[in-house]
């Protein structure tokens, strides 16, 4: 319940909340390991409850163990349970992390005014974005996973096989090695398509001497990991090595950079103005990386814009790129832990243009 206690002590002891009202299914498996409930409803006093439909009774029932369940009968207002909980509680002040209009709508007139509702889902990411240790064992393994079906990438790439079939090879490795699906739309994008940062797999037949982009992840107990590599199908040109040489020297650069307190933004310069020094500034167009856990982007942000500031325990993605319309792009990018003396990196290997051949 270490968590919990965190939010607690967040939003009551600090913020003066009588109690927080929890929807989003990644905050859900943060402070209840269960995510098949329509909310939790957590009282400054008394139980906490979680609230499902019958489909997910039962297996509320077998997993949850913390929580009260409560079942929400054929056609029953949830709004209107949740409202007369928070009266019989005299809760005055009803945090929440995110509820669509017509729930806020239908809550707000549920309370009647005698309760004040406020969107605290920063509070919650706050929470989030520091992993602890059984979160940062659960990662670790993600990134084991990832890297094996990046090694079956890179065992596969040759010209004529079809991006869609090794999506489908490495997803399957790391399905077989226990991971619980994939962290994301896994993206093998070839040739002029790898220019595209999201170009997602097509049925497109790589050919020799394409690029290759490969942005894969794993999710191991719901807790994720991202990692991309980009290769070439035959033998690299000379063009394909430079750029690759200095995207390889920005995310290391921006690697050697990640430490507690470090602004955000100051990593994201050093791994731009690497590639800016080299004349490709403006095909690198998009943020440095983001923080990842149960969910693939959440704080801190690394991007020029980014008013985060790293801390122990952040996990963060480090993916400069360059990306050239009509010719391909080039990515490299690895999960990364900020700890207290050094980085570390949960993707980490594979560091190279081309593949077994």
């Amino acid at each position: 319940m270490k968590k919990l206690d965190g939010l607690k002590q967040a939003a009551f002891e600090k913020k003066s909340f009588d109690g927080f009202l929890i929807t989003k299914e990644a905050d859900m498996l943060y402070f209840a390991g269960f995510s098949e409930a329509e909310c939790l409803f957590i009282p400054k006093s008394g139980v906490s409850t979680i609230y499902v439909h019958p489909l997910n009774y039962e297996q509320a029932k077998a997993e949850v163990k913390e929580f009260k369940i409560e079942l929400i009968k054929r056609n029953e207002n949830l709004m209107a349970k949740i409202a007369k909980s928070a009266k019989a509680l005299q809760i005055k002040k009803l945090a929440f992390d995110t509820l669509n209009l017509e729930n806020y709508r239908s809550l707000t007139k549920e309370l009647r005014g005698k309760t004040r509702l406020k969107a605290q889902n920063d509070l919650v990411l706050g929470l989030r974005k520091v992993k602890d240790e059984e979160e940062i064992e659960l990662m670790r393994k993600a990134g084991e996973l990832t890297i094996a079906g990046m090694r079956t990438a890179y065992e596969l790439i040759k010209p004529g096989i079809k991006e869609y079939e090794v999506a489908a090879e490495l997803e399957y490795v790391m399905r077989r090695k226990g991971s619980y699906g994939t962290a994301f739309e896994t993206i093998v994008a070839s040739g002029v398509r790898s220019a595209f940062p999201h170009g997602r797999s097509t049925d497109r037949q790589i050919k020799e001497g394409d690029l290759v982009v490969i942005d894969i992840g794993a999710a191991y107990y719901y807790y994720r990991s991202d990692m991309t590599r980009t290769l070439v199908a035959g033998e690299p040109s000379e063009k394909q090595k430079k750029l690759y040489e200095i995207v390889k020297a920005a995310q290391e650069k921006a690697f050697q950079a990640i430490k507690p307190k470090v602004k955000a933004k100051e990593v994201d310069a050093i791994a731009r103005k690497v590639i800016e020094d080299a004349g490709y500034g403006e095909h690198f167009v998009h943020g440095l990386g983001h923080g990842i856990g149960l969910e693939v982007h959440e704080p801190p942000s690394l991007g020029r814009r980014s008013k985060d500031r790293l801390a122990i325990g952040n996990v963060v993605t480090i993916e400069p790129g360059i990306y050239i319309v009509g010719f391909g792009g080039i990515r490299i990018e690895d999960t990364i832990l900020v700890a207290e003396r050094e980085a570390e990196k949960f993707t980490k290997g594979l560091y190279t243009l081309e593949a077994e051949q």
